[in-house]
């Protein structure tokens, strides 16, 4: 509890010397700026000559105007202080600042995930049509031998195998006027010795 309440304390004597350099800066300046109007005027003859009046009113400008560019510089510090104030100490500003900041940053990532969403769709709805132009479009042109690899490779294999099975010799049912049998009968008939030939 003391150090909630120092707290306040500090700030408000900080912010109450703030207020007296602001013043004051603000009131050197007026000063010095009344002093060097007042100084420009023109005065009667005095018992100080023109010369030394002018050599003292000149260095007495020069003062005033360094003590106004001192104020000036002094209001600039405690605008810079100020603003470190507010950054360092004003945390409801600040949280306040932060969620609106999310808020923002929250709508802008539901809004770009909605475009993926409907980019995502989209392009998938394209691709599935694509897909089935493609298809129809090549379901249409193939030929009878335009096919894939696996089905052409399976039909070779059984074209292999049924030339395979064709080339085994079968045995021959005996037909009058074949040639194979025409040609062995008469190296029979030679066997035995007798055989058309003779006779004739």
């Amino acid at each position: 509890m003391a150090q909630q309440r120092a707290l306040p304390q500090s700030k408000e004597t900080l912010l109450q010397s703030y207020n007296k350099r602001l013043k004051d800066d603000v009131k050197s300046i007026m000063d010095n700026f009344t002093e060097i109007i007042k100084t420009a005027k023109i005065e009667d003859e005095t018992q100080v000559s023109r010369a030394t009046q002018g050599e003292q009113d000149n260095y007495e400008m020069h003062v005033r105007a360094a003590n106004i560019v001192r104020a000036g510089e002094s209001l600039m510090k405690l605008v810079s202080d100020l603003k470190q104030f507010l950054i360092l100490n004003d945390f409801p500003s600040v949280n306040e600042a932060i969620d609106e900041r999310s808020q923002q940053l929250r709508a802008l990532q539901e809004e770009c995930d909605r475009k993926l969403i409907a980019l995502r769709d989209e392009v998938s709805t394209d691709l599935y049509e694509l897909e089935e132009e493609y298809y129809s479009s090549s379901s249409s042109l193939c030929e009878a031998n335009d096919l894939p690899l696996c089905e052409a490779y399976w039909r070779l294999d059984l074209d292999t195998d049924s030339a395979d099975g064709l080339s085994v010799p079968l045995p021959a049912s005996p037909e009058p006027g074949a040639g194979p049998l025409q040609a062995a009968a008469p190296a029979h008939s030679h066997a035995g010795g007798a055989g058309p030939a003779e006779h004739a």
